[in-house]
C-alpha cells in the first residue's frame, strides 16, 4: 500500500514536471524562434506603435473606412467576449438586425446585390477579413468619401486580396485592418 502510494506521488510529480512545466516551455521557445509573429498575435505596427492584430477584427465605423462583418463578441469586436449571438434564424432579435442592415447597406449602394457576411456575424465574432465581395461592396462609398477614384480604390482592394492558403484551403479574403491603414497611408501622403 505505501509503495502505491509513493509510485503515484513520484509518478504525479514526474508528469506534471514534464507536462506542466518542460513541455510547454519547450512549446513556447520553439514558437517564438520558429514563428515569433505567428507567436505573438501578428500584431501589426505604425510609428511604432501596435494598432491591433491581422487575425482579431476590429470595428470601423467610419464612412471612409472599410467596414468589418457584424460581431456579437461582447460589445463589438472584444476578444475575452468571442462567440456567436446563439440566435436561430427565425429569432425576432437577428431577424431585424439583419433587416436593418440591409436596408442601411441598400441605401449605401442601391441595386448592387449585398454580400452575405456584411450582414452577418461569424461563429468567434472577431472575423479579421471578409469577402472580396464585401470589400468590392464598399468601394463607392470608400472613394466618394475620401474623395477618390472607384479604380484606385478597387486597386487597393486587389492589392491586399489574399487568394485560397495552398490554392484549396478556405476561401478569398481581405484584412480589413490593413487595408483601412493603406488608406489611411494614401491619405496622409497626399
Amino acid at each position: 500500500m505505501k509503495k502505491n502510494l509513493l509510485i503515484s506521488l513520484w509518478f504525479t510529480l514526474v508528469t506534471t514536471v514534464i507536462f506542466g512545466l518542460l513541455y510547454p516551455l519547450v512549446v513556447t521557445g520553439l514558437s517564438q524562434v520558429l514563428f515569433p509573429d505567428r507567436a505573438n498575435g501578428q500584431l501589426i505596427e505604425k510609428n511604432g506603435k501596435i494598432v491591433g492584430s491581422r487575425i482579431i477584427g476590429q470595428s470601423f465605423t467610419g464612412p471612409g473606412y472599410f467596414h468589418s462583418r457584424p460581431s456579437n463578441a461582447g460589445t463589438g469586436y472584444d476578444p475575452t467576449s468571442s462567440g456567436g449571438s446563439y440566435l436561430g434564424p427565425t429569432n425576432k432579435t437577428l431577424i431585424e438586425r439583419v433587416k436593418g442592415d440591409v436596408q442601411r447597406l441598400q441605401t449605401e449602394n442601391p441595386g448592387a446585390p449585398i454580400p452575405v457576411d456584411l450582414v452577418t456575424s461569424s461563429g468567434s465574432g472577431l472575423d479579421s477579413d471578409i469577402s472580396p465581395a464585401a470589400a468590392e461592396f464598399q468601394i463607392p462609398r470608400i472613394a466618394h468619401s475620401r474623395g477618390m477614384k472607384e479604380a484606385d480604390v478597387s486597386t487597393l482592394v486587389r492589392k491586399h486580396t489574399k487568394d485560397r492558403d495552398l490554392g484549396f484551403l478556405g476561401e478569398a479574403r481581405v484584412n480589413v485592418l490593413e487595408l483601412n491603414l493603406e488608406l489611411d497611408t494614401l491619405a496622409t501622403a497626399h
